[in-house]
């Protein structure tokens, strides 16, 4: 379809497109300095636009996270050749909104803003028209991705009126949760958009939504996130799948989209995107036209019928009486073997009428139970040249074709149906026919489809895979259709594919793995707490400590406790959130094995990580020591001094006037700077101690010397290996911070200080902990009362961290700190 046509990453630029800006107003200028309105432009068109005397139908593109407003160029492209096909009876005015490219899936902090000025951009594209005979009232809105999200938000405004929008369509745009919720502004808006849509359903009428998922090839957002929220009042919101989208190559008629009836827009996206959409939307199908042309009339009494030939001058109508054959079959199954062949149907009425429209596929089937009012069905053959083609025609029953097998594994529960096109009893695997055979995947609860097309003979492998669940209140089961020739052999076997379905716990679930990864680090650092004495590295202390059992039994019990409604009364007085588990089990995106394996794919991650940082450490510390001859390793027993207390006022100074995040990572390079220094004076003491050993005499001074020595090295490498697992873990944290510091740093030209933070007050708390600890040893820790307390902690923290963290990522860092808070006060107390 025309609004699918469009690659939004790969934009189509032409060498006479002027994008003009549109002059807004100084309020709104002055308030959103980074925002910009443009009017898409090209060649005469953009000429004739210049004075902005806009006659077109208005429509406003949205782009997403880092989109720019130039992606509007191949959408308007696309639009303005096809309104010179109509000699420009009905065209559009695309306009497009620069969002200074901002990384709103990743910091939600500007999505209100952005949505206000959406709301401004409206306002001043309306005035644009006032002046004008038949000056429209409303824009239709396009937004790609995260844009479709703030049109949606568009509502939630006090002061917005929902009449200002007819139509909105929204491409890959997650609707349902953020991709990557990496503070609580994003979640919060979320909450707030999906919440008012639902209370306010029945004001949302008059706005007709269409949903387009992009299936399984959009890596960045799942076509599960990109269906509208259920809406029981809400009937006026269409999701599909792209791939379920018939003739999405060829364009629609976006002249019967633009209307003020909402039923009849939603009719028209239902016609285009579900149904049939090679016929043209008509508004009255019952008026009928005459055939035209020189055809022969074949009348056909027989339920099977195959047609070939070579070249035809003249075309033919093959005409099937429904009377003989409504009482015996329930279907008409016809196919062509050529590819781009077109063949018509037409439905005979009584008294002569007939309804025609054109279909340009393979394989058609017709229900005849559909179509109770028809005495004839009418195939059209037009004439050809040069080509040879079969046409097969065959009257079925729907039973005879239907084969129902169950689905053995274990991450799909029902059954599929199998819609054979032939009556062999036995499926065989191996076709023995020239013809190409498709199959075809379908999932009716959600509008997506998979076709597969196949040369024979061969093996084709296909993936059953969904992106939604199946609602609890629909019996509708997948298909697998196959369209083959009628004398083929083939054989369907349904096989588990561990690789897919690892591949779909990672598609719904990836976002969370840094949670996983941060709770093995967690349950690591706690182990070398509880084992100072030993002194165990970060590998080792992984592979004791970091066990699935210590965690998952706990989080399932409480999912499990949660079906009951004593234990949700008992969970809720106590103003605790729902755990995450819990909310995903309700959507059918969550089992017990899927966090088994998160785990084990979190534990894989940290082993390596531990692994690499620790390389990359000696590395650098031995690149340190050629360049800087290192000073004797001295312990100072002061952790707090004056310069490091300045050191924290200022890092605060930071955090509060500028970004939290940038303040984070200062700190994080202090630390790794100190890690690195200590690293190489430990192996420049025990090279040292090295050559002293090597010397074949030595007194009982020496001696006594190099023991002291000894024990503090011991000492001191103990502490190293303590803060590589502490920086290990604050890693991380900058990691989950660092979306926020990056867009701090694209808009540092209009705004100094990043407004709202989400991480200001934590920010401030990690800078205490972390100049106090990046200068103690695991002597002060091992004398500390509160050792045990502090070692145990990490556990419930982990457990905590998986219950609550996986649908908020953005808590992650406050599990940690609090875990690093007790450290702090081992060193002092």
């Amino acid at each position: 379809c025309l609004l699918l046509c469009f690659n939004t990453r790969n934009m189509a630029f032409f060498k006479m497109t002027i994008d003009c800006k549109i002059k807004l107003p100084k309020k709104t200028a002055r308030r959103y300095p980074a925002y910009e309105l443009y009017l898409y432009g090209e060649g005469n068109y953009a000429e004739e636009n210049k004075n902005l005397l806009l006659t077109g139908i208005p429509v406003l593109f949205l782009p997403g996270n880092a989109g720019s407003y130039k992606q509007v160029r191949s959408l308007g492209s696309i639009a303005l050749r096809k309104a010179e096909d109509v000699d420009f009876k009905y065209h559009f005015n695309f306009f497009s909104v620069n969002f200074n490219e901002e990384l709103v899936a990743l910091y939600g902090g500007s999505l209100q803003r952005q949505t206000k000025f959406v709301h401004e951009c409206i306002k001043v594209i309306l005035k644009l028209y006032r002046n004008r005979e038949f000056a429209p009232t409303s824009v239709a809105i396009v937004g790609h991705s995260m844009g479709g999200l703030v049109a949606r938000a568009l509502l939630t405004l006090k002061n917005f009126k929902p009449e200002l929008i007819n139509l909105l369509i929204t491409q890959a745009t997650p609707h349902v949760a953020p991709v990557m919720p990496l503070d609580r502004y994003l979640t919060d808006f979320y909450t707030a958009v999906n919440n008012h849509w639902i209370l306010k359903a029945q004001d949302l009428r008059n706005l007709t939504t269409l949903s387009v998922a992009g299936g399984f090839r959009d890596y960045q957002v799942r076509s599960g996130l990109a269906f509208l929220p259920r809406l029981s009042q809400h009937d006026s919101a269409l999701s599909v799948v792209s791939s379920a989208v018939p003739r999405v190559w060829a364009s629609t008629d976006h002249l019967s989209i633009i209307t003020e009836d909402p039923k009849k827009r939603m009719s028209v996206l239902n016609h285009h995107f579900v149904r049939h959409p090679a016929k043209i939307f008509e508004e009255n199908p019952e008026a009928f036209t005459g055939l035209t042309g020189a055809f022969i009339w074949i009348t056909v009494k027989a339920s099977k019928w195959t047609y070939s030939v070579y070249n035809d001058s003249d075309g033919k109508y093959f005409t099937f009486p429904l009377a003989s054959h409504r009482k015996s079959y329930s279907h008409v199954y016809c196919e062509n073997s050529i590819h781009g062949f077109s063949y018509s149907f037409f439905f005979f009425f009584p008294f002569s009428f007939f309804f025609f429209f054109s279909l340009y596929f393979k394989v058609v089937i017709l229900k005849l139970q559909d179509y109770p009012s028809l005495s004839h069905i009418v195939i059209q053959v037009p004439p050809t040249v040069g080509n040879k083609y079969t046409l097969d025609c065959e009257f079925f029953k729907e039973d005879s074709r239907r084969v129902q097998l169950p689905v053995t594994h274990l991450f799909s529960f029902g059954k599929y149906n199998i819609l054979l096109l032939e009556k062999n009893e036995k499926l065989i695997l191996l076709t023995f026919e020239r013809k190409p055979s498709v199959y075809r995947l379908h999932i009716p609860w959600s509008h997506e489809d998979s076709v597969v097309v196949a040369k024979v003979p061969s093996s084709t492998e296909i993936s059953a895979k969904l992106h939604i669940a199946q609602p609890q209140n629909d019996s509708r089961v997948p298909e697998l259709n196959i369209y083959s020739s009628s004398d083929c052999q083939y054989e369907v076997i349904l096989k588990t594919s561990l690789l897919q379905i690892l591949g779909q716990v990672i598609r719904f679930h990836a976002g969370v793995l840094p949670v996983y990864v941060v709770s093995n680090i967690l349950l690591t650092y706690g182990g070398q707490l509880s084992t100072l004495i030993s002194a165990g590295n970060f590998s080792l202390e992984l592979v004791r400590t970091a066990k699935p059992y210590k965690v998952e039994p706990l989080l399932s019990i409480v999912v499990f406790l949660q079906g009951f409604n004593w234990f949700r009364e008992i969970w809720e007085s106590l103003s605790l959130p729902e755990v995450d588990a819990a909310v995903l089990s309700s959507q059918d995106a969550w089992f017990p094995l899927v966090s088994l394996i998160l785990f084990l794919l979190g534990t894989g991650i940290a082993y390596w990580n531990g692994v690499f940082f620790s390389t990359s450490l000696r590395l650098f510390s031995s690149l340190w020591l050629t360049l800087f001859r290192p000073t004797v390793l001295r312990k100072d027993n002061k952790l707090i001094t004056p310069r490091r207390f300045c050191v924290v006022l200022s890092l605060a100074l930071v955090s509060w006037t500028t970004c939290g995040a940038l303040a984070v990572f200062l700190i994080y390079l202090q630390y790794l700077f100190k890690v690195l220094k200590d690293c190489s004076k430990e192996t420049s003491q025990n090279s040292s101690i090295y050559t002293v050993k090597n010397q074949s005499s030595m007194d009982s001074t020496s001696k006594a010397t190099q023991s002291l020595c000894n024990s503090t090295i011991a000492e001191g490498i103990s502490s190293l290996k303590m803060h590589v697992t502490i920086l290990n873990l604050f890693t991380w944290i900058v990691l989950l911070n660092l979306p926020s510091l990056i867009y701090w740093l694209k808009n540092l030209r209009y705004s100094v200080r990043l407004d709202p933070d989400p991480c200001r007050s934590t920010a401030i708390i990690l800078v205490c902990i972390l100049e106090i600890l990046m200068n103690s040893s695991t002597s002060e820790v091992k004398s500390s009362k509160l050792l045990k307390i502090a070692a145990k902690v990490p556990l419930p923290l982990s457990v905590a961290m998986l219950a609550f963290g996986r649908m908020h990522l953005y808590k992650v860092p406050h599990f940690v700190t609090f875990s690093l808070l007790l450290h702090v006060l081992c060193c002092i107390v």
